[in-house]
């Protein structure tokens, strides 16, 4: 029973529209399914992920309309990553940002890979990292993103925390994470890289240390939770099993449909989930019709005109 990397981030949005046109046009990712928030249907959540919809590609939104944006700070999960093929990818991805006034920064050194750092046009932190050593992931091709240069999947996601004893508490003993570096950033704070699986950029979280940081508020370019993969619902029963047994309340298995779900947060308030693999995004579309239509898994279809009529309409 193993953590096998990160399957999905899932961040807010307060537009939808200006959401797609970014990680879409810019970004060259695929909207690989266009749903509503299971728990209050009246906004979309929106899945972006590689050509394959593979789990551990997927970066997710939720549409909060008018959401204020988000005053950044620690208790929080601060940034997701988005893993391409090389150093010389990040060079493409520096000029092209910079033709759609994206301000980035240098290309620089993270734990051994090349990375880019920029905010979305909401103000979600991402950065780029040059994965070479990886053969996970098929980029979405465009015609003016090519495979060579496309996003792979998903890379690190980092946390900030004033106290990293809770946090690493249920990365180790909990969710069973290796400690494989640490770095100090300055006098006030570090950085921890854990892993787990097989290991690589795709299976790691890092957990930055500020201890005089205040608590984010979260709005919209904020990241709601980080869910970790799981291989089916047998072994989520053991996760639930074992969570409890370490006393954090939870959800319990949530059916999301296209997979199943189990949230819970640690003592620094970090939302986790874990999600199994399966059965998939296209367990009720074909897999070149991804994303074309308003997806709704089958305890929700029998409410579709009533949530349509709550939704406004998105012209992709």
């Amino acid at each position: 029973m193993k953590i096998k990397g990160i399957h999905h981030v899932s961040a807010l949005t307060a537009d939808a529209k200006k959401n797609y046109d970014f990680y879409t046009k810019v970004m060259g990712m695929r909207l690989v399914k266009k749903t509503v928030n299971q728990d209050d249907t009246s906004v979309y959540h929106l899945f972006y992920g590689d050509k394959n919809a593979s789990p551990g590609s997927e970066l997710t939104f939720f549409e909060i309309p008018r959401a204020a944006r988000t005053h950044k700070g620690a208790r929080s999960i601060s940034a997701v990553s988005l893993r391409v093929k090389s150093s010389k990818a990040l060079q493409f991805w520096q000029q092209r940002l910079k033709n759609h006034d994206i301000q980035t920064g240098d290309i620089h050194e993270l734990d051994g890979r090349q990375a880019l750092f920029f905010s979305d046009p909401e103000g979600l932190d991402v950065l780029l990292l040059a994965d070479e050593a990886s053969l996970n992931g098929m980029p979405w091709v465009t015609e003016e993103i090519s495979e060579e240069n496309g996003i792979l999947g998903l890379g690190p996601v980092q946390l900030t925390v004033n106290k990293t004893g809770p946090t690493f508490r249920v990365l180790e003993e909990v969710l069973g994470f290796r400690k494989k570096a640490e770095y100090k950033i300055d006098e006030q704070s570090s950085l921890s890289v854990f892993e787990t699986g097989e290991g690589g950029a795709g299976s790691e979280i890092h957990v930055i240390q500020h201890a005089d940081l205040p608590a984010e508020r979260i709005g919209r370019g904020g990241i709601h939770h980080v869910a970790l993969r799981v291989g089916n619902r047998d072994e989520l029963e053991q996760w639930n099993k074992k969570i409890e047994s370490f006393g954090f309340a939870n959800s319990g298995i949530v059916n999301r449909f296209y997979f199943q779900a189990l949230y819970f947060r640690d003592r620094n308030g970090i939302l986790f989930e874990l999600s199994t693999d399966g059965p998939g995004f296209d367990v009720d579309e074909p897999a070149d019709e991804l994303g074309k239509t308003l997806a709704l898994p089958p305890f929700l279809e029998p409410q579709r005109e009533q949530i349509e009529a709550k939704l406004k309409p998105l012209d992709f």
